[in-house]
């Protein structure tokens, strides 16, 4: 049965329970909510133009994390459709109701890890939780007809995925030959409300036109990170012949010596190809 809410003893005692609550933890419901579902939203106008000039315009859109619009409705100004999903139910329901004249645009009440990709060619874009960006990353690398995600990412998650340390993340070496990873710009924290502890970066994944069929490339990869002989080459002489080891390394440009996170995702295909000829 719904409460009345112009009942005033009602009035009285949820003050005195949000007094309560804010005296006994120092913040509130939403306070919590945000924390949990990493809700820090940009609000600066320059960020979010610069975000949208990078994801660039695109027919279908689909938004992690839409929380109160700023970037559905910019993004909607360049792109056919935004789908925005929203987990929060309170933010979900203010931002359906903020956008319904819009065509443009259909707001999703619910989690973006459990849609279903769509079939035709798509763009995923948006100031994602950061604390599952690895499973929305995950996501959009498994969607077959995703063309690109540009993606808010705490800014060490972007270095790191994008070589920016100078040295390369596994998964981003397994995916070279289908995805290209690139950090576009550096947003600083005072973008966001509430203020993050860390700056963020805007991250680009674009699915590369022509990927080629590499079979048991990933597990090649995956076994050349395990360092089981020190370093790559002396990881790989442990399950293929130094002469053809040796080869592909100069071929490729590599020194022996070389740590294996120092590697270039580039040379990781030259020697694989070195070691596996096709045929």
């Amino acid at each position: 049965m719904a409460q009345s809410f112009a009942h005033g003893n009602y009035s009285h005692t949820q003050k005195h329970t949000q007094k309560k609550a804010r005296a006994v933890s120092g913040r509130t419901d939403r306070d919590r909510t945000r924390r949990v579902l990493s809700q820090n939203f940009l609000v600066d106008p320059d960020a979010v133009a610069r975000f949208v000039k990078a994801a660039g315009p695109h027919d279908l859109v689909l938004e992690p994390g839409a929380g109160e619009g700023v970037l559905t409705r910019a993004l909607a100004e360049i792109c056919g459709q935004v789908v925005g999903y929203e987990v929060d139910p309170l933010l979900a329901g203010r931002l359906a109701s903020r956008t319904r004249t819009d065509p443009r645009i259909r707001v999703v009440r619910g989690d973006f890890l459990a849609a279903r990709a769509p079939r035709e060619p798509f763009a995923v874009a948006g100031n994602i939780p950061y604390g599952i960006t690895s499973k929305i990353v995950d996501w959009c690398l498994r969607a077959p007809s995703l063309t690109s995600a540009t993606l808010l990412t705490q800014l060490e998650y972007a270095r790191k995925r994008t070589g920016d340390f100078g040295r390369w993340s596994m998964l981003t070496v397994q995916t070279w030959p289908w995805y290209g990873w690139r950090l576009l710009d550096h947003v600083d924290a005072e973008a966001f409300r509430p203020v993050p502890a860390v700056d963020s970066a805007v991250l680009r994944i674009d699915r590369r036109p022509d990927g080629p069929d590499l079979s048991g490339y990933e597990d090649f990869v995956a076994y050349g990170f395990t360092g089981l002989g020190g370093s790559l080459h002396a990881t790989l002489l442990l399950r293929y012949p130094r002469a053809r080891v040796d080869a592909a390394f100069a071929e490729a440009g590599v020194d022996p010596a070389t740590v294996v996170a120092h590697v270039h995702p580039d040379q990781w295909r030259i020697v694989f190809d070195r070691l596996h000829p096709v045929g």
